[in-house]
């Protein structure tokens, strides 16, 4: 009887952090919209959204109700389950990444410790490299489904270009494991909390990492299947309401989880920098300190948004030769140059 109120409570727990989770994503991503119009006013020397609330601050809001009374239109040459399916997938699997993310450490709440991790599994970067190849066909699906050639190029162009900075980025996680010897995410921040990050360690492996995350996230300069100077939209040219509405909030979760794993595999994930936790645990209490963790997570988290940001403001988009190119003659060679030193480091650090 006791195990199975143990269960219970554990069911409880992990839906409550789901939802949580889920939530914070959700509004993240909608300010993310919001930040990017007010960084991209200011680099650009304009107010930006100014109108909706303070400062603009409730113009996500007019967004999302734009959005949700829009005439929704479905092509009638389309295939309509699988038009329905695309933005789903886009969102459902920017969101599943989330669950093996450490997003802090443990509360002790009525002598439970509840942990702030949804699934600590033993493959975690595994689980995360299979849910991004399937990101893919929400794209895939969107542009075929459409019955638009422009939508159908679009979505060739995402596959392609996502099946390529996978294995580069796939090559440098190899060097990383390398070092922490596990695939756990817990027991990879966990290092990270007792040594130095693992940044120091990998500079170039994080450097590809970066630029392969945003040819995952199909950010500028890697956003050609949404090219509309070139294909009229990209591969959602004939979606509407929030179907599109889907794909774009897709965009913006990716980036937050995206930054979320960048911050947990080379930053130190939830670990507060120049600070003792053991120590500040004992005079502020243990709950606070994990509570402070989480927070110093979004604050790295927030940091790589604003990279994101800055560089779709500032740097134009590839070719798409220029986009192979990169992808296949520099950044892989550079992944195993990085894997192959790594490995030769730490045979001779054994010996």
């Amino acid at each position: 009887m006791d195990l199975m109120v143990i269960d219970i409570w554990l069911i409880i727990e992990k839906l409550a952090l789901v939802a949580i989770v889920v939530s914070i994503s959700l509004l993240i991503a909608m300010y993310s919209t919001y930040a990017e119009r007010k960084v991209a006013a200011y680099l650009q020397d304009r107010r930006g959204p100014n109108r909706a609330g303070p400062f603009g601050i409730l113009q996500p809001l007019a967004d999302g109700g734009k959005l949700f009374f829009k005439e929704e239109i479905i092509p009638l040459t389309s295939s309509k389950f699988l038009f329905v399916l695309g933005p789903a997938l886009a969102m459902i699997t920017a969101l599943m990444t989330s669950a093996v993310i450490p997003w802090g450490g443990t509360l002790n709440w009525f002598e439970r410790n509840i942990s702030l991790q949804i699934a600590d599994i033993n493959i975690g970067v595994l689980y995360i490299f299979g849910v991004i190849s399937l990101s893919v066909y929400g794209i895939m699906i969107g542009g075929w489904a459409s019955n638009n050639k422009f939508s159908l190029l679009a979505g060739i162009r995402g596959a392609s270009q996502m099946i390529s900075y996978e294995l580069a980025m796939g090559l440098t996680l190899i060097a990383l494991l390398m070092l922490t010897g596990s695939l756990k995410m817990s027991v990879i921040v966990e290092q990270q909390i007792n040594g130095p990050w693992n940044i120091v360690y990998q500079p170039l492996g994080f450097l590809v990492f970066f630029i392969c995350a945003l040819a995952e996230t199909n950010r500028t300069p890697f956003d050609l299947p949404e090219a509309e100077n070139e294909l009229n939209f990209g591969y959602h040219q004939e979606y509407s309401s929030m179907k599109l509405g889907f794909y774009l909030f897709a965009e913006y979760i990716a980036m937050f989880i995206s930054s979320a794993i960048m911050a947990t595999l080379y930053f130190g994930g939830y670990d507060i920098p120049f600070v003792n936790e053991s120590s500040l645990s004992a005079s502020i209490g243990h709950n606070l300190v994990t509570i402070l963790g989480g927070f110093a997570l979004l604050l790295k988290v927030s940091f790589f948004l604003f990279v994101f940001i800055w560089i779709r403001w500032t740097i134009p988009r590839f070719r798409y030769d220029q986009l192979m190119n990169l992808g296949w003659k520099k950044l892989i060679p550079l992944a195993l140059f990085n894997m192959v030193i790594t490995a030769v480091v730490i045979l001779l650090l054994d010996k």
